[in-house]
């Protein structure tokens, strides 16, 4: 059987099938970049050799999966290719598809997605970073709203006192999402203001409390000790929090959320990405590159405007988001 027939199957049921139909859509510019390209080089060439890899090394590198994660997949791909004696380069688009699943994945055999880490028992808290304008603020209130979906008393802390409007933006989202937001003046101390918002979630009993950070000071080295700052002032109300340090990176930035990140885990542990505006960006194989090159998995994908477009991310559906057109198409051909 066929990756890509695995792939379908994968996504039968109906809630699944909801979730490949998100990945579908909002994948859609990646997919047909990506996939074009691969069909393009495929159609050009009649045996996998050098010359075609170096290109697929190229179509890669394009779509932003990362210099580096590129070089170890292609290098993979060869040593697969070898093994199954494959000469037709339709036959290695399937490869492709199971290598990149494979890459997300690394050594852990049992291809568990992510989840959130919450507290058994007592008060979760959440801390998420990223610089300004990667929609950190919107995710925050979109990941409130799931979390009230699934029965949780979710509290936000509007701990980006320094740039103009984001208070006001965290009370919209608020709103929307119909969860209480805790906070100060603009200008306040942001350490300050996580520590009311601890002291608020614990007095309503909440089940989570997510704390907005700034995104922005006069310089990174300032920027990274307010994290600091921020962190240390949870580590001490909370025994064994921020149960999650969540980046935003956005997805339409390639490389540039590359070198975000590493900044960001250097300074405050970062446990998690969510990764915005995937559907915007036709540049979504920065999602492997994240994986690979700084081990920090990817745990939300914003896949569209909609309060539930912030999708869990699974790596198969992101796979099956890429390769969807490829999919349909082999299974078009075995019902003919």
């Amino acid at each position: 059987m066929s990756f890509f027939k695995k792939l379908k199957d994968k996504f039968t049921g109906k809630e699944t099938e909801k979730v490949s139909k998100k990945y579908k859509k909002g994948m859609e510019k990646t997919r047909q970049t990506f996939s074009g390209r691969i069909n393009d080089l495929i159609a050009r060439y009649r045996k996998v050799d050098e010359d075609f890899f170096e290109e697929l090394e190229e179509v890669l590198i394009t779509a932003d999966v990362g210099v580096m994660t590129v070089m170890d997949l292609v290098d993979e791909l060869k040593m697969e290719v070898k093994r199954r004696n494959i000469k037709e380069p339709e036959e290695v688009k399937s490869v492709i598809s199971e290598k990149l699943v494979d890459i997300y994945y690394g050594d852990d055999a049992d291809e568990v997605i992510e989840q959130l880490q919450l507290s058994d028992e007592g008060l979760s808290v959440l801390l998420v970073v990223g610089v300004n304008g990667v929609g950190k603020t919107t995710s925050i209130g979109k990941l409130a709203h799931r979390l009230k979906q699934e029965g949780k008393h979710v509290v936000l802390a509007a701990g980006d006192t320094f740039r103009a409007g984001a208070i006001e933006q965290l009370e919209e989202w608020g709103k929307r999402a119909d969860v209480e937001v805790i906070k100060q003046r603009e200008g306040s101390d942001p350490a300050a203001v996580i520590f009311d918002g601890i002291q608020a979630a614990k007095s309503r009993n909440a089940d989570v409390l997510i704390c907005d950070t700034a995104g922005r000071l006069q310089n990174k080295v300032n920027l990274m000790n307010e994290l600091s700052k921020v962190k240390r002032v949870i580590e001490r109300e909370v025994p064994g929090a921020p149960h999650e340090v969540l980046l935003a990176l956005d997805a339409t930035t390639g490389q540039n959320a590359l070198s975000q990140a590493k900044t960001f885990s250097d300074a405050t542990d970062v446990t998690g990405i969510i990764l915005t505006k995937l559907d915007g960006t036709a540049k979504g194989g920065i999602v492997l590159a994240i994986r690979h090159e700084l081990n920090i998995p990817v745990k939300f994908v914003g896949l569209g405007e909609q309060m539930e477009d912030l999708q869990v991310f699974d790596p198969h559906a992101f796979v099956f988001g890429l390769f969807a057109d490829m999919v349909e198409e082999e299974e078009d051909e075995s019902n003919e």
